[in-house]
């Protein structure tokens, strides 16, 4: 049996790189402060000196720059592992993201694959000035020719971002900095990975499905427990954006006849109306009632005295659930 660590989310992220670091000399780790300093997170840690300054690399600040740049490594067969000090940093790179990341595959024909894992601290919660709360997930999931992972747990992270590292092609590795300390759990020391595109059910349930990610899976399942003994909540955390996980989504649809999408980003265009959708061209025969949507407001991200306001949290789940039951 394997040993294991009882990590945060952010030491699993480290452990991931680690694992990978030590596993494959083509992966490399670059980006702002993340050698030295071991990021503003402190997600690479120790790394610098472990595996030295040719594979744990001090980049500028410039994003579009460490965008690019790992582009030319990942065309000739590295495997880059970009951060992003913070999502709402990433738009100065988005022309990099969506013009050559995405597409190098598709305009080479298959003759080059970007096999490089972008990851970014993401969401709010931290009581963080402007540009550090985004979430932009949907921004991400509508680029053809990326996957969008947000893990919910540290045992995931380990394993999803090892996926991530290892696929031939580009990933978007979100990481819910809400959570990235705010609680722990036991986390195998040998790498493993988790598998890209496939939900889990984090709970069983017969009267209404709740779909979530990231920071918002916790305070979804609280409001799970609220409503024990009045309402049957199934909760499935959908962990890939992209490629969804339409089958377990539908599936899960189908068993309750209702369901719920808590996600922190506004409401609008948002993966919540994405996944009603799915759901109303896959299961409309078996809909009871309309897919409600607990989500973030159609504003800027606000500072921190209105945050704890903006963001779903288990009073609010619990009463949009009730509410999407009662219809």
């Amino acid at each position: 049996m394997s040993d294991t660590q009882n990590l945060t989310l952010v030491q699993a992220v480290r452990d991931g790189l680690r694992g990978e670091l030590a596993r494959d000399d083509d992966v490399v780790v670059m980006g702002e402060d993340v050698g030295k300093n071991g990021g503003v997170f402190r997600a690479t840690d120790d790394l610098y000196e472990e595996f030295g300054d040719d594979r744990v690399i001090d980049t500028p600040l410039a994003e579009s720059g460490i965008i690019g740049t790992a582009v030319g490594m990942a065309a000739y067969g590295m495997k880059p592992v970009p951060e992003m000090q913070f999502s709402g940093f990433m738009y100065p790179a988005f022309d990099q993201i969506v013009s050559h990341v995405a597409r190098l595959r598709n305009r080479s024909r298959g003759r080059y694959s970007v096999p490089m894992t972008i990851r970014a601290p993401y969401g709010g919660g931290i009581r963080a000035p402007e540009h550090h709360s985004e979430s932009k997930e949907a921004f991400y999931t509508h680029e053809a020719g990326l996957k969008v992972v947000i893990p919910s747990t540290p045992y995931d992270t380990k394993g999803l971002l090892a996926s991530a590292i290892r696929d031939p092609d580009p990933v978007v590795f979100l990481e819910p900095k809400k959570i990235y300390r705010s609680f722990r759990q036991e986390v195998p020391d040998e790498t493993y990975t988790v598998p890209i595109g496939e939900a889990a059910v984090r709970r069983e349930g017969a009267d209404i499905s709740v779909f979530c990610w990231g920071a918002m899976t916790r305070p979804t399942l609280e409001a799970a427990e609220n409503l024990e003994g009045e309402i049957d909540v199934e909760v499935v955390d959908l962990r890939t954006m992209s490629p969804m996980d339409t089958e377990t989504v539908v599936e899960s649809f189908k068993k309750t006849g209702r369901a719920a999408v808590v996600h922190e980003a506004p409401q609008t265009a948002g993966l919540g109306a994405e996944i009603a959708a799915t759901i109303q061209e896959e299961a409309l025969l078996h809909q009871e009632a309309p897919v409600k949507r607990i989500t973030g407001f159609d504003t800027p991200f606000p500072l921190y005295a209105l945050e704890d306001y903006y963001l779903p949290e288990p009073a609010r789940i619990t009463e949009g659930i009730r509410e999407a039951v009662e219809f």
